[in-house]
């Protein structure tokens, strides 16, 4: 039986003078070793790319994380200069396509500027350069070169009991690599918190009433799958769920016809 395909929607790049759209190969390489399913990369097109079209050829969608931040536009916000850098092309691809995975039950997994762009897509705001707000804590990647010690697992988010969450890592506290410098303001009207870290900042949601497996998370968890439980748990429950999909979309088996004659 072939893998399940998912959709990553790509990124919108200048490097050396060309543009390209392109994905971290972390998360093609978490998705196939970590839930067995191949990969395709949407282009990261301001116009032109129709959702369902795109919808209709796979059974998943993970959303990555980014260097880019979602326009303050998207969600009534006047953008500042320091609140970039933007790529308008990801996030015209991107939000369309989770408002339509989640309408048709397709399984979505959305990471770090993935939750951020499930927030923004269902209603919610985000919150800037969140270390410089009162009593919180300085979420941002540290400046190394190891990408170990820059993605290592150093911070403390308590899953809720009784959580969709719970129900794949366990409730309680789980130490995870949480990058970021923007976060969750405004919790979207059909999102609920799923996990929090120390200082309040949401690390984790899920949508209310999903046809199926929808999570995001503000941390990591596509770097250290291979080496590390909570992620490789994770990883596999959307690969469950877009197995599962895959199997209930698929035709009826029909009879073997004889060969012509």
């Amino acid at each position: 039986m072939p893998k399940p395909i998912i959709a990553i929607p790509a990124d919108f790049r200048e490097i050396e003078g060309n543009v390209w759209h392109a994905s971290p190969h972390q998360y093609v390489r978490a998705a196939l070793n970590g839930s067995g399913v191949m990969s395709l990369l949407v282009p990261a097109l301001e116009a032109g790319n129709e959702p369902d079209a795109i919808l209709d050829r796979v059974d998943g969608l993970l959303v990555s994380g980014s260097r880019s931040n979602v326009h303050p536009t998207l969600y009534g916000r006047e953008a500042l200069d320091t609140d970039g850098p933007f790529d308008p092309g990801r996030d015209a691809t991107s939000l369309p396509l989770i408002r339509r995975a989640l309408a048709r039950g397709i399984p979505v997994l959305a990471i770090c500027r993935g939750i951020q762009e499930l927030n923004v897509a269902l209603g919610g705001t985000l919150a800037s350069e969140i270390q410089d707000l009162p009593g919180r804590q300085d979420h941002r990647k540290p400046d190394v070169q190891e990408l170990d010690i820059a993605y290592g697992i150093r911070q403390t988010v308590m899953v809720e009991p009784g959580s969709c969450l719970a129900g794949v890592v366990g409730a309680g506290a789980v130490q995870v690599n949480s990058l970021h410098r923007q976060a969750i303001s405004d919790l979207a009207p059909n999102l609920a918190v799923e996990a929090v870290a120390d200082d309040g900042t949401v690390e984790a949601v899920s949508v209310i009433g999903a046809k199926a497996f929808a999570v995001g998370v503000q941390w990591h968890p596509e770097y250290w799958v291979g080496r590390d439980k909570t992620s490789n748990d994770l990883f596999a429950a959307f690969g469950a769920a877009v197995r599962a999909y895959s199997e209930a979309q698929r035709p009826a088996s029909r009879p073997a016809t004889s060969p012509a004659a």
